[in-house]
């Protein structure tokens, strides 16, 4: 299960699978938790889905939709063979405590599977067996007649024999059409014909407040519906960057995964998919694919077998208060620019460290977890319009996307500045040596000698390399001290620590 802390809170992130590991046969679940069963309809066959449900006034009567789609929602049943190491110790240490099944492997198939959403404290298996058998669980829902369903990447992902059961208890052997492990979206087929299908609908009307309801095979409990509300949209997670979800109180647990979530009108919205919790179980923190996105990936692989995806080439970061009156921003949004890949798209498009991403295609950035959602979900090849905060004003710079394939992005994390109260920068600088401008790959810059006062909170250790102030590249400690003397509130120095490159905001008055 891949964990971020959260701190003081320290949630972990979910994904929300189901699974048994054969020789012992435990079963290890993370939660008690789990929605109310609802009978299964074993009766329609319908080839076309019906047209949507009205919503009644007050809270919607979701029995209708369970009722009319429950027969498109599948249970799937994923198996497998694990490899475990005869050192435990080393395995252990590569993954997060209580998440992995000791003794596996980095390089079995399953890895990834358990990395992310095995729950800690189940009962592991021999670690020095050379060959174990696993089964995990998902849903599934079908989205055209002649068996397509769409499910999660990481339900079928490494998977050797992937078994999808209907309500009507028929079940078929599926075959994996393709996975996109960037959006976590999968399509399966099965052999079958006149298969009931769910409609599908759109999340640009849907709104916080609204009502939505979750059906899937929570730990095994097929068609099981659960309701809550949209609690937001356009949520960025860790490691899920191309991905704007639909956060959710809906209850899901493991084996919701994959499942449809619909609105009031019995439409499908999104793909249920990711839990945020303390004991691997539902906490009132869900997150939803959403539709539009799963069906754009679901195109690609039923035409080519895989899904691509555009990149800019840049390295960003989070725009905070001391960045925004650093760069003179009117609020605190959009996407700093850390760093560009030479040669890449931006590079060839003329993006600048320093430069602000506020829009893309005339849509807003505010969040820098917005760019890559953004530039994902694009082709590779496209050109997009980039409006960006530049020296204190807007330019509009057009950009050829290139393959994301090719080199994944970076985003840079962004060091929080505290706050200063000296009205100077406290750094001790001096000019690279030219050895030390061939060691640190660097054009220009001053190397940080000594670092204390607001710098040294802001976390500007000596060593650290000054390239730029404000978006301007450094060459004289005169130059920082004029910069310094114009800023009334903080200043961003961009900083290279190693081969790595951030803005760090430092206030200064």
């Amino acid at each position: 299960m891949s964990t971020v802390s959260l701190s003081p809170a320290r949630l972990t992130l979910s994904l929300l699978a189901a699974g048994v590991i054969g020789g012992a046969g435990a079963t290890f679940i993370s939660s008690h938790h789990a929605g109310a069963a609802i009978p299964a309809n074993t009766a329609s066959t319908a080839a076309v889905a019906a047209a949507p449900i009205a919503p009644v006034a007050g809270a919607p009567d979701f029995s209708q939709i369970a009722e009319r789609h429950g027969a498109a929602v599948v249970n799937i049943t994923v198996t497998g063979m694990r490899s475990a190491s005869n050192d435990e110790d080393e395995d252990q240490a590569a993954a997060p405590q209580g998440a992995m099944p000791p003794g596996m492997s980095p390089n079995d198939p399953f890895y990834e599977f358990f990395r992310r959403f095995g729950p800690p404290g189940f009962a592991a298996p021999n670690p020095r067996a050379q060959q174990q058998p696993m089964r995990g669980q998902g849903s599934g829902f079908i989205v055209s007649a002649d068996g397509v369903i769409l499910t999660n990447a990481h339900v079928v992902h490494g998977a050797k024999e992937v078994t999808v059961k209907l309500t009507d208890r028929r079940e078929f052997q599926a075959k994996v059409l393709g996975e996109d492990p960037k959006t976590d979206v999968a399509v399966i087929r099965i052999n079958a014909k006149d298969l009931p299908v769910v409609p599908l609908g759109s999340t640009r009307e849907l709104r916080p407040g609204e009502w939505v309801a979750a059906m899937g095979s929570p730990f095994g409990f097929e068609n099981s519906v659960t309701v809550g509300v949209v609690s937001a949209k356009g949520r960025s997670l860790p490691d899920d960057g191309y991905v704007p979800f639909i956060q959710t109180d809906v209850a899901i647990n493991p084996g919701n995964s994959g499942g449809p979530l619909f609105n009031a009108r019995g439409e499908v919205v999104g793909i249920n998919s990711q839990i945020y919790s303390r004991s691997g179980g539902y906490m009132g923190l869900s997150f939803a694919i959403p539709i539009e996105l799963a069906t754009k990936v679901k195109e690609q692989i039923v035409a080519t077998g895989k899904a691509s995806h555009a990149r800019l080439g840049v390295a960003i970061q989070e725009v905070n208060q001391s960045l925004a009156d650093s760069f003179k921003l009117d609020r605190p949004e959009g996407a700093l620019v850390a760093s560009v890949d030479p040669g890449g798209p931006a590079d060839k498009a003329g993006l600048q460290v320093g430069d602000v991403i506020r829009k893309v295609d005339g849509q807003a950035i505010v969040s820098s977890g917005d760019l890559p959602a953004v530039i994902g979900q694009s082709r590779p090849g496209e050109k997009v319009a980039l409006e960006v905060w530049r020296h204190g004003k807007r330019e509009e710079i057009s950009a050829k996307l290139g393959d994301a394939a090719e080199k994944p992005a970076k985003v840079a994390e962004a060091e929080q500045a505290a706050p200063g109260q000296q009205a100077k920068l406290g750094l001790a600088l001096r000019p690279l040596q030219p050895q030390e401008l061939r060691g640190s790959g660097v054009t220009n810059g001053l190397v940080v000698e000594q670092s204390s006062g607001p710098s040294a909170r802001a976390g500007v250790q000596p060593g650290d390399v000054l390239v730029a102030i404000n978006g301007t590249p450094v060459k004289s400690v005169e130059q920082v001290r004029e910069a310094v003397a114009k800023s009334d509130k903080s200043v961003a120095l961009l900083i290279q620590r190693g081969d790595s490159r951030i803005f760090v905001p430092v206030r200064i008055g």
